[in-house]
């Protein structure tokens, strides 16, 4: 971590990772890279549907490869970059046929390994293989929870899922919320956990680079009006000071309330609830 120098009030809680240490310092593969508009939390209608979303620095998208469909063809790590679409770090793959992709980078990799796609992969950290074939013990990201449907699971910086068990058709997984969840043992799995473990450790420090990456100003319910929040008036500074409790600006329930449908069906499969 990187503490930046006391310059002004904001930037004397600054806290950032040291990039340049960690990556390689090359303008991302064009081939790769594209424009996106971004939707700032807006819905097809065009409606505010995800609040205090907007601005930002403009950003290219990096196209990332979920569906890890080139099997069985080695490829070599060519470049660790940063992606600001996203909290990990990416790696940018160079396969023996001469293409290239960029996938998420875990924890460890370094330039020039090697790393595969396959039933038969090694328990190598960025390889990837069938759930079945992976031991008990081991670390795992990018899974996936539906069959040639590409990573869904444990895709942010930092984390992994927890091989506890292998039962009969199915894996048993522990997530990173510490939720326990049968997967098929047909699906796949990359070895290790993803890079960047120290996002969480970062300070923003300033509202202005707050808005840089596209976040907006929020205003806390208890400084507005009754007319304008639940949580709103009373003499001073007030508590929520509500029976029915915390509430959304619209009256809903808030904080803590359950909001899964009782009867999904991927409810069969989790085994033990996540811990609040």
């Amino acid at each position: 971590m990187k503490k930046a120098k006391p310059t002004s009030p904001a930037r004397r809680q600054m806290e950032t990772i040291e990039w340049k240490k960690m990556l390689a310092d090359k303008r991302p593969e064009k081939a790769l890279v594209f424009g996106r508009h971004r939707k700032v939390g807006r819905n097809s209608k065009g409606r505010i549907t995800v609040r205090h979303k907007g601005g930002g620095v403009k950003r290219l998208w990096r196209e990332i490869d979920f569906k890890y469909d080139k099997k069985d063809i080695s490829a070599k790590v060519a470049a660790v970059e940063y992606d600001p679409n996203r909290s990990s770090f990416i790696a940018l793959l160079n396969f023996r046929d001469g293409e290239k992709r960029y996938v998420l980078a875990p924890q460890g990799i370094k330039l020039g390994s090697e790393v595969v796609t396959s039933e038969k992969a090694a328990l190598d950290i960025g390889n990837r293989t069938v759930l079945r074939n992976i031991s008990i013990g081991s670390f795992v990201y990018n899974v996936e929870l539906e069959k040639n449907k590409g990573a869904q699971l444990a895709r942010s910086a930092g984390t992994s899922a927890l091989v506890i068990a292998q039962e009969g058709e199915y894996t048993h997984l522990q997530l990173p919320s510490k939720e326990v969840r049968a997967i098929r043992s047909e699906n796949w799995a990359s070895i290790g956990s993803l890079s960047n473990p120290e996002h969480g450790f970062m300070t923003i420090g300033k509202a202005g680079r707050s808005r840089k990456m596209g976040v907006r100003p929020s205003v806390r319910g208890s400084a507005m009006n009754p007319v304008d929040h639940p949580h709103g008036g009373g003499e001073g500074r007030t508590q929520i000071g509500r029976r029915r409790g915390p509430a959304t600006p619209w009256g809903k329930p808030a904080r803590g309330v359950k909001t899964r449908k009782r009867k999904k069906k991927s409810n069969l499969f989790i085994l033990s609830k996540r811990k609040k």
